[in-house]
């Protein structure tokens, strides 16, 4: 159930003829003791999702720096609890509350320029780097992370006060977590400091960065609703480019791996970001089967390049989501990625896309067999993804077929996507909920 004290105190006003007027910049309700409607998603599933809710009120916080964010988490404890997170948050900060930038970090003789001569590969090769540089790299690797990776525990929920509070360079660790709420926050700039030079990826090489705003690892309850994700302040785009790569400071946006299971998000907003939502890590994860089931729905992803989501293995319902392509957007790849034994049910889903990106782009298969889709619109007319998918790339992908295996049961109302793309338009995000 979800508490409306606001939406109840308002219904009594009216009958008693009263009027009442909520102060600017305060909250209609509290919403820190909302858990999740049945029926909402595979979060919704073998009980349901209630966060802190039974938490008592010596274990609900108000949180306004980073050291009382941690205290309150408590080391990932347990302990049902409520966060209500006021203002903006910065993780990148000592005890005392002053800010720590990269060169705070750096230690053991650790520099960028060094690194980049350590490893460049017309000298180096393509060896994994191994060494004093690399050794230095993940010594102030560690102790960033120290910083900004930060453990949260079961029956936890963490909540946004107001309309504008922010988490900024921090990771939430959802490791092994069952029954977890994180709702009308922005996660901004999860930024790593020290990317790593992979030498063998994808043939050119690449940098790999280490944090993802969410990591839903093996958790499994989890209820994301009403926030927003990005890279706001360090977009990656603007970073130099190193050995002919860009200097990726940025991971996924949110990724559900390691056997994580039914989790819901919800009415959140993803922009600015190369991967955003990665559910399943790996081809060979073979302990996800009958695991990672999530749903995704009245989500907006904006100028994200791809992982919107990517799947494996999973089971995941995808409906009522806005997919917005900027015109300036040339390195956009693709948004539903169809990969190793996943069954992506599709329903109702609209794309707003500049001229150089067609339906045949949206989706990308690696290793894919299935992909269940309707009611798509693409710039304003209904299409088939499937059927687009299979001719335009039969001659580099495997036809997808429709059958996923299963059908959703757990959903709320599935709106027209014309529907659906103006009110996630209007309503997705943090400061939104209604």
């Amino acid at each position: 159930m979800r508490t409306r004290h606001g939406v109840r105190l308002a219904v009594l006003a009216g009958m008693l003829g009263l009027a009442l007027s909520t102060p600017a910049g305060a909250e209609a309700r509290d919403i820190s003791r909302d858990t999740l409607d049945a029926n909402d998603g595979w979060a919704a599933a073998d009980g349901g999702t209630t966060g802190g809710f039974t938490a008592d009120d010596a274990h609900v916080f108000t949180v306004r720096n980073r050291s009382e964010l941690v205290r309150a988490l408590d080391g990932g404890s347990a302990t049902p609890k409520i966060i209500q997170i006021a203002g903006t948050i910065d993780a990148n900060t000592d005890d005392d509350g002053d800010h720590l930038d990269c060169a705070d970090y750096a230690t053991d003789g650790y520099s960028t320029k060094k690194y980049l001569a350590a490893y460049d590969p017309r000298t180096w090769g393509s060896a994994k780097p191994s060494g004093p540089q690399e050794e230095a790299r993940q010594a102030s690797a560690a102790r960033q992370a120290e910083r900004i990776e930060l453990a949260v525990g079961s029956h936890t929920t963490i909540v946004g006060l107001g309309d504008s509070a922010v988490l900024k360079g921090a990771s939430l660790q959802l490791k092994g977590a069952e029954n977890v709420i994180v709702r009308n926050l922005e996660l901004r700039d999860a930024y790593d400091c020290f990317p790593v030079w992979q030498p063998n990826t994808g043939g050119l090489g690449d940098w790999k960065a280490a944090y993802d705003n969410i990591w839903v690892r093996g958790a499994t309850h989890v209820w994301i609703d009403h926030v927003t994700v990005g890279d706001k302040g360090h977009l990656d785009e603007k970073e130099p480019t190193y050995f002919g790569r860009n200097y990726l400071r940025h991971d996924g946006l949110l990724d559900i791996t390691n056997a994580a299971d039914l989790v819901t998000v919800s009415w959140s907003r993803f922009a600015d970001h190369d991967k955003a939502i990665l559910i399943g890590n790996g081809d060979t994860a073979t302990g996800d089967r009958g695991k990672l089931r999530v749903t995704l729905h009245h989500n907006e992803f904006e100028s994200v390049v791809q992982r919107a989501p990517r799947v494996r293995f999973g089971q995941v319902h995808l409906y009522n989501n806005r997919y917005v392509v900027p015109a300036a957007a040339p390195d956009y790849r693709y948004s539903i990625g169809v990969s190793t034994e996943s069954a992506v049910y599709a329903e109702n889903n609209a794309f707003t896309t500049p001229g150089h990106v067609e339906v045949a782009d949206l989706v990308k298969s690696w290793n894919g067999t299935a992909l269940r889709q309707s009611g798509t619109l693409f710039n304003g007319y209904p299409v088939d993804l499937l059927a687009i998918h299979n001719a335009y790339n039969s001659g580099s992908e495997r036809d997808l077929t429709a059958d996923v295996g299963w059908t959703p049961t757990l959903h709320t109302k599935i709106d027209s996507a014309a529907t659906a793309d103006r009110e996630v338009a209007r309503g997705a995000g943090a400061g939104r909920i209604p």
